[in-house]
């Protein structure tokens, strides 16, 4: 018996998924700012407005993400992680030396550089790891989101609870395993992670393949909750934080036991044929295969020149692969474009401004609201993928549906947390995580049903710029001037605002920008409701056909 899968084989490309995994739960990085800002403000003296533009500066490192998305296509996925992982390590390093005083502060705007690579570092990660593996499990797009964008959300938990375990919450500690720990993991996701030719899927392999994407679910809720756990029972001794970081990894590492798993029942498999291959094959069974193989692939051609021909004779449909500059041309295009704004920038207004928010309101320890929005936001993230995917099997249900019910939630986290009754906080910060989860997790397998695969990365990462856009304009800008507007100046030159007040209006504002995502992700719905039936029809057929064949 072989234990060697090739290239091209399930437990290669389900190998290939577990690094993905893995990337993406140390990607969350850019999502951290808070665990460190204050050390920030404090070392460099700087206003809340300054600060906030700082975290708009990691941000705008995703703009540079369409240079990842023309990459793709031209360069090799190992090299995309390389790239990003060399970033993050350059520019939390600098971050890292800054915060613990191991160089004088540098000035600001060398420092808003480096915040911007460490943010530019995500986005060639993410695009490696969720290009390459929407294409390679085309069929279940809405498990692959959830679960990797899930883990995205829950890196940020991931790191502050270890932080937090083995080094009691040191921001200079923290910046060094933001620099060191994503730079170890891509290398070793270069060495799997890679795209995988489509082959026809039976029946028992789709229905496979969707049990082990069920498994990879339990793994991540147990990791959800393990981490939800620690933080509501601390604080914790030394023993049993130590005890905690171990467990995290090994349950962090077991989803490696999906591919060993179908590597070893491929091997079994392979053996057992090879032997009723050699006992019973007719000779000319194998003599007429080739030709047979030679019949079907010419027509398969034949048919494929036909549907190309077509498709340049036309302006794709929604639903069909568009180039970015047709994608451009829809109005559904820039109904997602702008109602992702709407969620997305305020989530990220919330999750920068986490530390002075707590702050403001009279809490000391404010690493726990980091940690609910972050791990509410895994469960967000990993619920609307698989729920959304479930119901487009089961009725054609668009899947835009559920940013609908998420921006209409997080409008609602927002007039709770505006109010500021006792413990508004925790509440917002749950709501506000889950539907930000909601809101990526559905947002990606969206586009890719909406403008096709082709020209995903690139479409991809023209969505992610509402993510430093959005950053600018209700962090940097709306937070910002509304929280300097309220706070005094101490006697160090910085400003602080205690009270209710310094972000009421900043969570009203926010409330009106949710209701206007809302409308327009109702409106895409109505707008995509054939395609969704399309999807739902294709598969059924598709389905019905195996099942004759069977």
């Amino acid at each position: 018996m072989r234990f060697c899968p090739s290239p091209t084989s399930p437990a290669t490309k389900w190998m290939g998924f577990v690094t993905a995994v893995w990337v993406q739960a140390i990607s969350g990085n850019n999502y951290t700012f808070s665990n460190y800002s204050d050390a920030l403000k404090t070392l460099m003296s700087l206003t809340q407005l300054q600060l906030n533009n700082l975290s708009v500066a990691k941000d705008v490192g995703k703009a540079f993400g369409v240079l990842t998305g023309i990459a793709y296509d031209r360069v090799p996925t190992p090299v995309i992680l390389l790239i990003g992982s060399v970033e993050g390590f350059v520019g939390y390093g600098v971050q890292w030396l800054v915060v613990s005083k191991k160089i004088r502060p540098i000035p600001y705007w060398q420092m808003c550089i480096f915040l911007c690579m460490g943010g530019n570092s995500t986005t060639w990660m993410n695009t490696a790891v969720l290009v390459t593996c929407i294409r390679n499990f085309r069929r279940n797009r809405g498990p692959v989101s959830g679960i990797l964008k899930g883990y995205v959300g829950l890196s940020t938990a991931i790191f502050t609870d270890l932080c937090t375990a083995l080094f009691a919450e040191n921001p200079s500690t923290f910046l060094l395993m933001l620099a060191v720990v994503p730079f170890l993991v891509c290398l070793t996701a270069v060495f799997f992670l890679r795209e995988i030719p489509p082959s026809p899927t039976s029946a028992e392999d789709e229905t496979q393949e969707s049990q082990y994407f069920r498994i990879l679910y339990a793994i991540s809720v147990a990791i959800g909750i393990y981490l939800l756990v620690f933080d509501i029972t601390g604080p914790h001794g030394r023993a049993t934080s130590q005890a905690f970081a171990v467990i995290l990894l090994l349950l962090l590492a077991s989803p490696i036991s999906v591919p060993v798993y179908i590597a070893i029942q491929s091997s079994i498999r392979s053996s057992d044929t090879e032997r009723e291959h050699h006992v019973t094959e007719p000779l000319l069974d194998n003599e007429k295969k080739p030709e047979a193989e030679a019949v079907v692939g010419a027509a398969e051609k034949a048919e494929e020149g036909v549907v190309v021909e077509k498709r340049q004779r036309r302006r794709p449909v929604i639903g069909e692969d568009h180039t970015v500059w047709e994608a451009f041309q829809t109005v559904d295009f820039w109904i997602l474009f702008v109602s992702f704004l709407c969620g997305v920038g305020t989530g990220l207004a919330v999750m920068n401004n986490m530390g002075q928010m707590g702050l403001a309101l009279g809490y000391a320890e404010v690493s726990i609201f980091v940690s609910l929005t972050s791990i509410w936001g895994f469960f967000g993230r990993i619920a609307s993928g698989f729920v959304s995917e479930y119901f487009i099997k089961k009725a054609g249900t668009p899947r835009p549906l559920w940013n609908a019910v998420s921006q209409i939630l997080m409008a609602v986290g927002y007039i709770l947390m505006a109010l500021a009754l006792p413990g508004s906080l925790y509440i917002g910060s749950i709501v506000v995580g889950i539907c930000y989860g909601v809101r990526l997790a559905v947002t990606v397998p969206t586009a890719s049903e909406l403008f096709g695969l082709k020209h995903y990365g690139l479409i991809y990462n023209i969505l992610i710029l509402n993510l430093p856009l959005g950053s600018f304009l209700f962090s940097g800008l709306l937070a910002g001037f509304l929280y300097d507007a309220q706070a005094t100046t101490t006697a160090g030159g910085g400003n602080n605002c205690v009270g209710a007040h310094c972000y009421r209006l900043v969570f009203v504002v926010m409330t009106f920008a949710c209701i206007l995502g809302f409308c327009l992700d109702v409106l895409l719905v109505i707008r995509t409701k054939s395609v969704y039936a399309r999807i739902y029809a294709d598969k059924h057929s598709k389905k019905s056909v195996r099942e004759s064949n069977d």
